[in-house]
């Protein structure tokens, strides 16, 4: 999986040492969270792993626990103010910017965390809240508040949300996807 987000950054799987050097702070938060993930079942060194993470989000102002299932090809445009609740689930080849929360509903018929599709792109700013779920080919605009499902091929804007029907919504927005398996 970390080649495929690689992939996403760079337009290949593999980087040169050089590149390696200077690998992005955004890069370096996934990474963290991917190994956190992966070591996760190995008895003494999931903890090493696992505190890694916990740097990585302390040190990008983020939480993202090891513990949320993220598809391939995550990318993070900017890494600061982003918080991802444990138990939500994020597809394939999704963009998140700067400030977005992805939390949980305590209360109510929502109760409960998201549900993300496959090629979704979150704006800056950007809440998703409850027992809901995002469709694949959504763009959620910035500032937008979203406690409600949104079907495939939308726009989702402002506060209260508002839901665009459109084919190939997040074309131009989301680039470097990965379609093989």
């Amino acid at each position: 999986m970390v080649k495929k987000d690689i992939y996403r950054y760079y337009g290949k799987e593999k980087l040169t040492f050089i590149e390696k050097l200077k690998i992005k702070k955004e890069l370096k938060l996934i990474i963290a969270y991917r190994k956190a993930q992966y070591y996760n079942n190995y008895p003494i060194i999931k903890y090493y792993y696992r505190y890694k993470n916990i740097r990585a989000n302390q040190k990008y102002l983020c939480q993202i626990p090891y513990t949320t299932k993220i598809g391939e090809g995550f990318y993070i445009g900017h890494a600061v103010g982003i918080i991802i609740n444990p138990k939500a689930i994020i597809g394939k080849n999704v963009n998140i910017a700067q400030g977005v929360t992805i939390g949980q509903e305590n209360r109510g018929k929502r109760k409960g965390t998201p549900t993300i599709g496959d090629k979704v792109w979150i704006g800056a700013n950007a809440v998703i809240v409850g027992k809901i779920k995002i469709g694949n080919d959504v763009l959620i605009a910035p500032n937008s508040y979203i406690n409600f499902d949104v079907p495939d091929h939308s726009i989702v804007l402002g506060n209260p949300g508002k839901i665009i029907y459109r084919e190939n919504a997040t074309k131009g927005y989301i680039n470097k996807i990965i379609e093989k398996e």
